[in-house]
């Protein structure tokens, strides 16, 4: 009986003439430069990160190859007359600002070849992400699986302990890193070329026309194919949001391989917390017959963080699948390198069912993935014969071997008769490279799992219920996003959360007592250079999006009510004229990629409508202050309108705020209903004004 099963469990099954995997980042990046040289008509790169410095090819110098991500693009555009390059990376939450690219939209965006697109993509619930990873060369040529096209994912399966490659952009060393590519043409690249489009419509609200294509066969001649004409599945993981149907195939997937196995499943992924995927595991092992279960995980996830929340609901995941466990059927393992102490970084997400089935995508066993994030798999299932069912197998034991520090000639011949997986990792531990059992129950920095009665609260299978809930009043509209109110106060408390969250499991709140920040304000205050660096920041959080009404708020709570409010207003001030510069010297064409077309409306409003609209929208939050500040220098607008319009807009804002600030700290400090009162009021009197400018200007 076939497992995949199109509109249940994958989208579509299409044909692919050529497939190979790609295993570890090494070969990936070798083919997408490969094909990247080749391309002559679109590229298009699907992201949950990218990095435009990055080496494709660190091997190579640069007199043969353009050395990093952004120069190759930009190279590629500039030389092929027509080649139009879009990218779509996730929007991601600043929570991952430190390990990530500094201002990507700068180096792949204004700094890139007008042929280049770039874009944040957002349209996701509140707490999801953008995680398919995929690239698509000319519509014929496709990507697929859990590399993305940025730092610290470049590898050979070698793995070698002292790696001089093995470098960030920094030039900082990375530890051993380990994941998979599926490499596809035909109908099934076509398919993600289709899937990309409709993500990038949602993203932007604008259309990509792929025209025919009728040049010579991309596939790269020194590639040898893994398997010929053989359909390809994709399975999605999709939301509901905004209208769209909530799609859950790969959890289906996932599922019923799983319950279809006979003799082995075989998976290696980063995590493994998902409930539903957990409950198949269960299942099977729970069979009197039944095939035995290999995982391969990572030793710990990367920072304390994920290793106290995944990791601490992995433990909780593995002791009941050990439990259920029986018949002896299942083992847990992480790669140790040569060494025998360093662990191997295990980014994949593949899960091989006997010789029938081979998955290979995006998603991690998480609930997350299951049904909050966007996913991408592509699966083979062998209905064939031999041929298909020998490429699964073959890979399977590349595998083991790459893990083993053995041959795939060696493993096959092994496993060529009844003798089944785990005797032989047994049959191999030694001191260095090897299989090692995982011991889950290795104590985690903080089992912050174990402070939550409900564990999906740390890994969420679907958006959460308020923003569900929106979801029923408002309709994907391209055109106006009426709901940014609405998310702009979400933001603010889910950021008020984290801060709650890093208070409680760090060591910020050993710094921030009342006599601390007491003593930090004082010599904020005196400082003889004060006032000029209040200029300075202001300007610098006006470029990084920074929200001013935090910045003022955090201003009057240093300088006080008054002395607060006028260094916040001279602030806004400074920052919005600096702004206004830059935004005449960048030009139409740089503020579009950064503000989007929805925005750029607003740049014909301002003109058009001079300081009336300048002041109005120095009330209503429809756009980060420092992008109107963009707009404004690009629309050339009169500067007249546009200082007195920001002057008397942002005057009204910082006068509340700063009072607000004062009196909600005043409130706390003295406790009683009359002091909680006022800064209530004061609230109540900025939301509803805010509310009725937006109206007033909505009407207009």
């Amino acid at each position: 009986m076939a497992i995949l099963a199109e509109s249940h469990n994958c989208r579509c099954k299409c044909l692919a003439n050529k497939v190979t995997f790609l295993v570890d980042g090494a070969a990936y990046f070798e083919a997408v430069a490969d094909m990247i040289d080749r391309a002559q008509e679109t590229i298009l790169i699907a992201a949950w990160d990218i990095d435009s410095r990055m080496k494709l090819l660190p091997e190579k110098g640069p007199d043969t190859h353009p050395q990093d991500l952004g120069h190759l693009l930009n190279s590629k555009a500039k030389q092929t007359p027509g080649l139009r390059v879009y990218i779509l990376n996730w929007d991601f939450p600043m929570l991952y600002l430190r390990e990530r690219e500094w201002l990507p939209i700068f180096n792949l965006g204004w700094k890139t070849h007008h042929r280049i697109f770039y874009h944040l993509d957002d349209q996701h619930p509140i707490g999801a992400s953008q995680h398919q990873k995929f690239v698509v060369i000319d519509n014929q040529v496709a990507f697929c699986g859990g590399l993305d096209l940025t730092n610290s994912r470049w590898d050979t399966p070698q793995h070698r302990l002292n790696e001089p490659r093995r470098t960030n952009p920094d030039g900082d060393p990375y530890d051993p890193f380990h994941d998979i590519q599926m490499m596809v043409n035909g109908e099934a690249a076509e398919s993600l070329s289709q899937l990309f489009m409709d993500r990038w419509k949602r993203a932007t609200g604008d259309s990509i026309d792929l025209t025919g294509n009728d040049s010579a066969d991309l596939w790269p001649k020194n590639l040898t194919p893994d398997l010929e004409n053989v359909e390809v599945a994709i399975s999605l993981t999709l939301p509901a949001y905004k209208g769209r149907e909530e799609v859950r195939e790969v959890e289906r997937l996932y599922k019923a391989a799983i319950a279809s196995a006979r003799e082995s499943v075989y998976i290696e992924n980063q995590y493994l917390t998902s409930i539903e995927i957990a409950g198949a595991l269960e299942g099977s092992l729970s069979r009197e017959q039944g095939p035995e279960i290999v995982i391969i995980l990572p030793r710990k996830s990367s920072g304390w963080l994920e290793q106290s929340t995944m990791d601490a609901l992995r433990s909780r995941i593995l002791k009941r699948l050990e439990e259920a466990d029986g018949h002896h059927r299942f083992r847990v393992f992480y790669p140790c390198l040569d060494d025998g102490g360093t662990a191997l970084y295990v980014h994949s997400k593949l899960m091989i069912v006997d010789d029938r089935l081979l998955i290979i995508g995006s998603a991690n066993l998480s609930n997350r993935s299951m049904g909050l994030d966007s996913e991408c798999n592509l699966a083979i299932e062998a209905n064939d014969g031999d041929k298909t069912s020998a490429a699964i197998i073959s890979l399977r034991n590349r595998l083991l071997a790459e893990h083993l520090g053995s041959s795939p000639d060696r493993i096959s011949e092994a496993l060529s008769g009844e003798r089944r997986v785990i005797p032989l990792v047994d049959s191999f531990i030694s001191s260095g490279r090897g299989l090692k059992d995982l011991e889950y129950q290795e104590s985690v920095p903080i089992d912050a799992a174990a402070m939550v009665e409900d564990p999906q609260l740390l890994d969420p299978e679907a958006p959460i219920e308020f923003d569900r809930m929106m979801d029923r009043f408002v309709r994907f509209d391209t055109r106006q996003n009426r709901i940014q109110p609405v998310v702009t106060i979400t933001g603010a408390l889910i950021i008020l959360f984290l801060l709650a969250a890093t208070w409680y499991w760090t060591p910020v709140s050993d710094w921030v007592d009342p006599e601390y920040l007491t003593r930090w304000a004082d010599r904020i205050r005196s400082h003889p250079m004060s006032f000029p660096i209040t200029l300075a920041a202001y300007v610098a959080a006006g470029f990084l999006m920074v929200p001013v009404i935090l910045l003022v708020g955090v201003t009057a709570l240093v300088f006080g009510p008054f002395w607060g409010g006028a260094y916040a207003w001279g602030g806004c001030l400074v920052s919005a004229l600096v702004g206004f510069w830059a935004g005449s010297v960048l030009g139409k064409r740089p503020v579009r990629k950064l503000a989007g077309r929805h925005l750029n409306r607003m740049s014909r409003r301002m003109s058009s409508q001079g300081l009336l609209a300048v002041v109005m929208l120095r009330n209503v939050p429809v756009a980060p202050f420092g992008l109107v500040n963009l707009i404004a220098g690009a629309s050339k607008m009169k500067f007249k309108n546009y200082l007195f319009g920001t002057a008397l807009g942002t005057l009204p804002g910082v006068v509340l705020i700063s009072i607000l600030a004062d009196r909600l700290v005043y409130a706390i400090k003295n406790p009683s209903w009359i002091n909680s009162l006022i800064p209530a009021v004061l609230l109540a009197v900025l939301v509803v004004g805010n509310w009725w400018m937006t109206k007033r200007l909505t009407k207009r």
